[in-house]
């Protein structure tokens, strides 16, 4: 019997007590006092500082520096992925509750500082108390659920052996891998895609998202301390147009774990497609690309929960989740009145200095972002009917107030492309059969949700809503890990399911052997 503890995923703090609330003030002041910290890159467990750094500013306070990371040149790059290739040979061979130990152990140190590590992406990437505590907890998730699935894994699968022959059937790694994360959860997803990695006995190039290397730079500081090998992670921070393909080309990486846009994606999927010389393997991609995702709200619905499930899925973060409800699709014969209750609740949400603990929603990432919403709510003015917000401003952070635009044709360019922002598309639809066709009118099939009593309505979607994670009567984000494996299909990724069952076998070669007795 296995002495392990079983898995349950980690609490989210009650910030209704005062103990914690107090707890998460005084986190912040500390993060605060750090502002400005600088950070080398960690090339086989050497710190190096460069000239050059990623300048990491707070989105609310724009002028404020978080941190300075040094950057990597290719030349700093070809050595990293040299270390890592070398470390990979000794790596591989630990035995596999060894690696998962590492994954306890920094899974405890996290719990012990969470409130520090949520603090830091409340100043980094503008996340609320509630998101970043979130995002805290799904990085400890995915350090115990991986390390629990790495020591199932190391038992192989059963196989026949026939009579005077013994077969065995078992798991090994792969090689070099090139993690990169995205920085909308710059810790969870950082996290899973780098340990994921790690215990299945790969080594890794980690280059973290030049929006938030802070907080990444932070957490390799906590492999350190739960006892990773100097060499088995090369943390190599950098312009992506400067190292990116350089890495992806390269012929000792053997894999690329990348969750980011569709155009980067494609080009990564592309690119690891060519054999160069010197390579003896196809790459593997694993890779999470966004979305563009529904809500259905059918005629029979709870239309109070339908409103609340909307605004949460569509504002949460200033929609900046790739499984944010950036349109619903409402039925005809409730259309009006839901789309009153979700103005309504969203008029009520507090737009401000994620800092503060009753702010709802603070600023988007940075003036690229900033930029391309204003944008596309400038296209969806002339698309449809702007009924709330709309209003931007930059003066001192990205600022941009929750924004509906209502009675749009299923084909308008802000219901087919993802904005990725606080911006949400309207559109009735005349019946079931209609919701369904506009659900699946997208190159993306990430998220999606149902809210309806009708069982066959809902047995239809299960097999009909074509999307990776489908939700029925509830909102579409918030998927949790071990509870809801979490990837989509067609332009929205390869379906990796992260913390789902199957996620590290994404990292592992199957072998079989078999023995003449």
């Amino acid at each position: 019997m296995s002495l392990l503890i079983p898995y349950k995923n980690d609490d989210w703090t009650d910030f209704s007590v005062s103990e914690n609330h107090e707890s998460m003030k005084e986190a912040l002041a500390k993060i605060e006092g750090e502002l400005g910290r600088e950070f080398p890159l960690i090339i086989g467990g050497e710190r190096i500082v460069t000239e050059d750094k990623l300048v990491s500013v707070n989105p609310y306070q724009k002028d404020q520096i978080i941190g300075k990371v040094s950057k990597a040149d290719q030349e700093l790059a070809e050595k990293a992925i040299q270390s890592a290739y070398k470390a990979f040979d000794h790596w591989r061979k630990w035995p596999a509750h060894m690696r998962a130990d590492i994954l306890f152990k920094s899974a405890a140190i996290i719990r012990r500082r969470r409130h520090e590590f949520s603090a830091a992406m409340v100043y980094e990437s503008g996340k609320n108390w509630f998101e970043a505590d979130a995002d805290t907890s799904e990085a400890v998730d995915f350090l115990e659920f991986y390390g629990r699935q790495m020591l199932e894994l190391d038992q192989g699968k059963t196989v026949i052996s026939r009579q005077d022959e013994k077969n065995r059937y078992f798991y090994q790694p792969m090689g070099v891998g090139f993690i990169v994360p995205p920085w909308n959860f710059p810790f969870a997803i950082m996290v899973g895609t780098t340990v994921s990695a790690l215990v299945t006995g790969n080594t890794a190039v980690l280059k973290p998202s030049e929006k938030t290397p802070v907080v990444a730079a932070r957490f390799v500081e906590v492999l350190e301390e739960a006892g990773l090998p100097k060499d088995v992670l090369q943390f190599i921070p950098g312009d992506p147009k400067v190292i990116g393909d350089y890495i992806v080309d390269h012929p000792l990486i053997r894999f690329i774990n990348f969750t980011g846009s569709r155009a980067t994606g494609t080009r990564i999927y592309e690119r690891a497609a060519k054999v160069h010389p010197g390579q003896k393997w196809l790459k593997s991609v694993v890779a999470e690309m966004g979305g563009k995702d529904t809500i259905l709200v059918d005629r029979d619905a709870d239309l109070d929960l339908a409103a609340r499930s909307i605004v949460s899925a569509s504002f949460g973060f200033s929609g900046q989740k790739c499984s944010a409800c950036s349109r619903a699709v409402l039925h005809q014969d409730i259309y009006d009145e839901v789309l009153a209750r979700v103005i309504e609740l969203s008029k009520k949400l507090k737009v401000g200095n994620p800092a503060d603990h009753d702010t709802d929603m603070g600023p988007v990432i940075d003036d690229i972002q900033f930029r391309r919403i204003r944008e596309y709510i400038a296209i969806g003015k002339e698309e449809g009917e702007l009924v709330l917000g709309g209003e931007t401003d930059d003066s001192h952070g990205f600022m941009i107030q929750p924004t509906i635009i209502a009675g749009v044709k299923p084909d308008a360019r802000i219901m087919l492309e993802e904005v990725f922002g606080p911006l949400l598309a309207v559109a009735k639809a005349k019946d079931f059969d209609e919701m369904l066709a506009i659900a699946n009118n997208t190159d993306y099939a990430l998220t999606g949700a149902l809210l309806t009593r009708n069982r066959e309505h809902i047995d239809r979607a299960r097999q009909d809503f074509h999307v990776g994670n489908l939700y029925f009567n509830r909102g579409c984000t918030g998927s949790i890990v071990g509870v809801h494996p979490f990837g989509g299909f067609n332009m929205s990724g390869t379906d990796a399911k992260a913390g789902g069952p199957d996620y590290l076998l994404n990292f592992l070669l199957a072998k079989t052997t078999t023995e003449n007795l």
